[in-house]
């Protein structure tokens, strides 16, 4: 029986998305319909990680900067929310399905970066829990689906990564980010603000709670959009700003620091912003979310 292979469930479907193929093809295609695509071919896009009924129409701006010719593998990272991990970690699946289409892990990668020695193996459990890689699978399958069977996924589920580690992974990824047929997916929200998730910077000079969330966050992603590595670990520190996804974000800007030592020229610019909804008191929470892409000249 060890030929089997091993499938990793769409175990979100039917809760953070819809389970019928038909419908989620349906409601992707409406939010891609209303996003124009202005700045392909993306290179990586930074997008949100949300049920589909938060973040479905903002995370179209990312993925209609997808160009399905030229992309043959797509990277996926997504940062750890349910297990303590110090490094990146590998899926021990061979296929991710989707209620669109089934996506093949890229084994012969998958192995290059086993032998680097810099990874660690999740279980099948940890991969079904996590949700951050999974709620772009939908997204990556429609994106691709006039090219679906001529291109691989290669999932990293990215930990609480020291500064000097997402440098050591960034480089070791910028060699991938140098080839346009590859894309990489960096899977982030922004502003967790509220009680629940002990997060509650305001800002009164803004006004609404709610603008003083969108001013912290627009801030991050202006310094985003510059491209240094520093700007963003130190604009961390200052505001502390609940971005789940700043390891897979450290780790996309220093490899793109990686590659401009090299004089390659690369711009990123963001192309939608929303929030859950409008925190005016301090009872009310919500969840940002930005989507944006990096192209190479």
């Amino acid at each position: 029986m060890s030929n089997r292979v091993v499938c990793r469930e769409a175990s979100h479907a039917g809760s953070w998305y819809s389970a019928s193929g038909s419908q989620l093809n349906a409601q992707l295609e409406g939010w891609l319909s209303k996003a124009e695509s202005s700045t392909r071919p993306a290179r990586a896009i930074i997008a949100p990680h949300a049920g589909y009924t938060y973040c479905g129409a903002c995370a179209a701006y990312a993925y209609k900067q997808v160009d399905p010719s030229v992309t043959r593998r797509v990277f996926i990272l997504g940062p750890s929310h349910h297990v303590p991990l110090s490094r990146c970690a590998l899926s021990p699946a061979e296929i991710y399905r989707t209620p669109l289409y089934d996506l093949r892990i890229d084994q012969k990668v998958y192995a290059d970066l086993w032998k680097t020695g810099l990874f660690e193996r999740m279980s099948l459990q940890t991969d079904e829990d996590e949700h951050s890689i999974e709620m772009h699978l939908p997204y990556t399958a429609k994106a691709m689906e006039s090219h679906k069977d001529e291109f691989s996924i290669v999932p990293v589920l990215v930990g609480a990564l020291s500064e000097s580690k997402e440098q050591e992974y960034g480089k070791l990824l910028s060699k991938y980010l140098a080839d346009p047929s590859n894309l990489f997916i960096i899977s982030s929200d922004f502003c967790h603000w509220g009680q629940r998730f002990r997060y509650t910077y305001y800002d009164e000079s803004q006004g609404e709670i709610h603008r003083s969330i969108e001013h912290l966050d627009r801030m991050g992603m202006g310094i985003i959009e510059t491209l240094d590595p520093m700007s963003f670990t130190n604009y961390l520190k200052k505001y502390r700003n609940t971005i789940c996804g700043r390891h897979p974000i450290g780790v996309l800007l220093n490899a793109v620091a990686e590659l401009r030592k090299s004089g390659s020229e690369m711009n990123f610019s963001f192309l939608n912003y929303a929030q859950s909804s409008e925190c005016r008191n301090w009872q009310d929470s919500s969840v940002s979310y930005a989507a944006g892409a990096l192209i190479a000249h």
